[in-house]
């Protein structure tokens, strides 16, 4: 019905008109509920079939969008991304209308192309001379993508055989890096065991010479080491690996390596800063997300490998349905059996339309005011009373400190005192939602000794400039000192 249809010109003034585009400074990060009261307030239940009017559909997607966290909002800070590009969102909105996949250039013509045009600006950059990639839905399966490729490039036999019979294989991987590694490495079937976690020194970068060490434990183990995955930019820190020292232990050891750059990946645009990801080059493959600090819109993943066809050789399935080999066209532009999945969205669009309309350089420019925002909230905070770094220097844009409330200042730092500073970036995080004012989130190092401390992440989306920083260390500020004490 043609009536249906115009649901979507309310939608777009429910955003404009509930503040979600744009989010304005003024605007709350959150309308924040307890599960018990927000289920009160919009019923969530699919118990009924009684058709609902255009106006009451409008009214729940008011609701929704109400009690939702503002990602575009300047204060939200809490994860590895924020708001989204409009360009970017945009290409999204194209893609979802038309409905289609990428597996095909027979119904997905444009998107195809525009999809193998990325890839190659990808490689590019990242100075892979040949290879090939593909979009995946998020950066865990890139990683596991990168996972399974090396297995079948040290033996194709297990695509057919299986592990059985075979010498247990092991993967590397940091004591910073992405718990993803886990997940990969459990459903490949080699078994957590066979996830060696590697020594990361005081600034969350894996130890070359650590990597070395156990690898050659490994071997004397009898077991088949095989995959090193090195991190550009982790998680908590934000800490990038040695590309080169670690590629020089892999080359020794005939060892795939892998690079999750998912979060510190988009530093390759930056023209400061791209040399944080020098020896790209010796990668065997590289995992990319630019909705992490670029602010395309979740999701955007691309993998890259070095070796042309390798993607299809490790994961055709021949589907005579769907690849059929007498076509009227250049089947080679039928890209989805490199794929594990069938159905596959058209994520590439949106991050072609941020680079076709803004330029590489633009880019470029919005990641280094990021950088740039990073290096002087961290100079705030190493000369202002009450902060504490948990590193003197950061790579990139997340800036982990404490905040010591003036009640504690001065006082012997014990444990029990270190404890008690471990309580209270929760309780500020508690503090901040309650209010809706910001969203910064908290986090430990167990395996460092390190309790609770925040981490701060600035992304492109929305820009952030001094005036915002100078706002959101004193709002840390008025929280920490307002904490009832003894905590």
């Amino acid at each position: 019905m043609a009536e249906e249809w115009t649901f979507l010109e309310r939608v777009h003034r429910m955003l404009q008109e509930e503040q979600i585009l744009p989010t304005p400074p003024e605007a709350s990060v959150v309308d924040f509920k307890y599960p018990h009261e927000l289920s009160k307030i919009i019923d969530v239940s699919l118990e009924t079939e009684v058709p609902r009017t255009l106006d009451e559909a409008e009214e729940l997607c008011r609701l929704v969008l109400k009690y939702s966290v503002k990602t575009g909002h300047r204060f939200f800070c809490n994860q590895l991304f924020g708001g989204c590009d409009p360009y970017g969102l945009a290409g999204s909105w194209i893609t979802d209308a038309l409905n289609t996949s990428q597996y095909t250039f027979e119904v997905g013509p444009v998107f195809t192309l525009i999809e193998d045009a990325v890839v190659r600006k990808c490689l590019d950059l990242f100075n892979f001379i040949e290879g090939d990639g593909i979009f995946s839905p998020g950066g865990s399966m890139s990683n596991m993508y990168a996972m399974i490729l090396a297995r079948f490039k040290l033996d194709p036999h297990f695509k057919t055989a299986g592990l059985f019979g075979a010498k247990p294989l092991v993967a590397f991987t940091s004591q910073d890096a992405h718990y993803s590694l886990k997940k990969a490495a459990h459903w490949m079937g080699i078994g957590l065991d066979n996830l060696e976690v590697v020594k990361s020194d005081d600034r969350g970068r894996m130890c070359p010479d650590a990597l070395r060490e156990a690898i050659e434990r490994v071997k004397c183990e009898g077991r088949r080491p095989f995959f090193v995955n090195a991190t550009a930019g982790t998680t908590v820190l934000g800490a990038f690996d040695d590309i080169n020292k670690l590629a020089d232990v892999c080359e020794e050891t005939g060892l795939w390596l892998h690079l999750d750059a998912c979060l510190g990946g988009t530093a390759i645009l930056s023209k400061n800063h791209k040399s944080l990801l020098n020896g790209s080059e010796r990668l065997n493959s590289l995992a990319w997300n630019p909705h992490k600090t670029l602010g395309a819109p979740l999701q955007c993943s691309i993998l890259l490998v070095k070796e042309k066809n390798l993607l299809h050789k490790c994961n055709c399935a021949n589907a005579d349905y769907l690849f059929q080999q007498d076509k009227f066209y250049d089947i080679s532009y039928d890209t989805g059996d490199k794929s594990f999945q069938c159905g596959r969205k058209v994520d590439a669009f949106k991050f072609w339309l941020m680079m076709k309309v803004r330029g590489v350089g633009d880019l470029g420019d919005k990641v280094d005011n990021s950088m740039a925002m990073s290096n002087y909230l961290t100079e705030q905070l190493r000369t202002r009373p009450g902060f504490r770094l948990v590193l003197e220097e950061f790579q990139y844009t997340n800036v982990c400190f404490w905040y010591i409330p003036k009640a504690m200042r001065g006082q012997e730092e014990t444990s029990d005192w270190w404890n008690n500073l471990y309580k209270v970036a929760p309780l500020i995080k508690e503090k901040m939602v309650k209010k809706g004012s910001m969203m910064v989130g908290f986090t430990p190092l167990l395996h460092k000794g390190i309790g609770n401390f925040f981490r701060m992440v600035i992304t492109c989306q929305p820009s952030f400039s001094r005036n915002d920083i100078d706002e959101f260390i004193v709002e840390i500020e008025q929280f920490g000192d307002s904490l009832n004490f003894p905590l």
